[in-house]
């Protein structure tokens, strides 16, 4: 009998459709299924459980060798920017800018538009991780199953990420290892004592402080009696239990805790335009190459040597950071030429400068002449 959730191990590993190698299972016989299991110690009962908590590194499964990298794109230039995309780009900026004159975007006379485009390479690592840990919930008539059948190892339960690349984290009881309780928080009655007129069902008046009278006669919030009903139990003195949500039992279980995460690292090739970092990191650029697969190959044969040395150095990287306590699923790498142009032009006989970069063409003009004119003084 084949149980939910585990697959008999297969000659070697198959990828699903997300081209994921799963984990392998056990076929495992049944048992007699019990109805309600006695409460048992969950850590130390279960082989592979001995210790609940913290991540549990993955198996170590044989492995496709990365396939080697295919041609480099033919073109790797952006077409330059004339002048009247240079000067529309930045009558944009300025007019986004609060208090900026026109006048220079305008009426500036560029003398000089250097092209001064730069790579960015991007790694992507794909990972997912396990831990376990001991759990309970409100008993609402599921079958204890500890024991019916041998327990699968964390890595043996079947699960997969939504997509691709992208952060999520999922939470799976782990078959055969759950048994039915007794609630001991409220000794399976459903209800337990209100805390907050401990169990008497009444609290002290607030505007007389409990005595039943004021300065001005006996006190109308409680009718002289110094007492308010409790308003959190309704006078009863109890309330529902919230561990076993007043059924007065609990389903105990091993629960597995799955996070797929995405690393990205990126290195921008150092260019001649005096952009910082985080400019560049904002804007997008053409898309060169990108391929995906387990274990992406690093590249070779890129015009810039530095691309190629990123490559092999974060894919290094990677694999020694992200491969002690999770499973690598997937890699992706990209290479994108982010355009970038350094404009000089004069206005009133001074020179300036300005740089557009991005596809967005975002612009940078640290030396603009015309800012804050609203507050200049006549």
């Amino acid at each position: 009998m084949n149980t939910p959730g585990l697959h008999p191990p297969p000659s070697g590993p198959t990828p699903n459709a997300f081209g994921i190698q799963p984990a392998y299972g056990a076929p495992v016989a049944a048992m007699s299924p019990l109805l309600h299991a006695p409460a048992l110690n969950m850590p130390g009962s279960l082989p592979g459980y001995e210790s609940i908590g913290g991540y549990v590194p993955p198996p170590i499964l044989p492995q496709p060798a990365p396939a080697p990298p295919g041609p480099a794109p033919e073109n790797w230039s952006i077409p330059s920017l004339t002048e009247e995309e240079a000067r529309a780009a930045l009558e944009n900026f300025v007019s986004a800018q609060c208090c900026y004159g026109s006048d220079p975007a305008k009426e500036g006379v560029i003398t000089n538009m250097e092209p001064c485009n730069t790579f960015r390479y991007r790694l992507e690592t794909f990972t997912e991780s396990r831990s376990s840990e001991q759990a309970r919930k409100p008993h609402e008539g599921e079958v204890a199953d500890f024991y019916t059948q041998p327990a699968p190892q964390l890595w043996e339960v079947q699960t997969t990420p939504t997509k691709l690349f992208t952060d999520e984290k999922k939470e799976i009881r782990v078959p055969f290892t759950s048994t039915v309780q007794d609630c001991s928080d409220c000794r399976t009655k459903g209800k337990v004592s209100c805390q907050k007129c401990d169990g008497k069902g009444y609290r002290a008046c607030s505007p007389c402080d409990g005595s039943g009278r004021r300065d001005d006669g006996d006190c109308p919030d409680c009718s002289a009696s110094g007492k308010n009903r409790c308003g959190s139990c309704s006078g009863t003195g109890q309330r529902k239990c919230e561990a076993c949500d007043g059924r007065g039992r609990l389903l105990s279980y091993i629960k597995l805790k799955v996070e797929w995460a995405n690393h990205v690292d990126n290195h921008v090739v150092q260019d001649r335009s005096g952009l910082k970092p985080d400019d560049l990191q904002s804007v997008s650029g053409k898309e060169l190459f990108k391929n995906s697969m387990y274990m992406v190959y690093p590249l070779l044969g890129f015009p810039d040597p530095a691309i190629s040395e990123a490559s092999e150095r974060l894919i290094r990287e990677h694999q020694s950071k992200f491969a002690q306590n999770s499973r690598i699923l997937q890699q992706r790498q990209t290479v994108e030429l982010i355009p970038v142009t350094k404009v000089s032009y004069q206005w009133k006989g001074n020179a300036y400068s300005f740089t557009i970069y991005g596809s967005e063409r975002k612009v940078r003009a640290d030396d603009y002449p015309e800012t804050c004119v609203c507050c200049v003084i006549l």
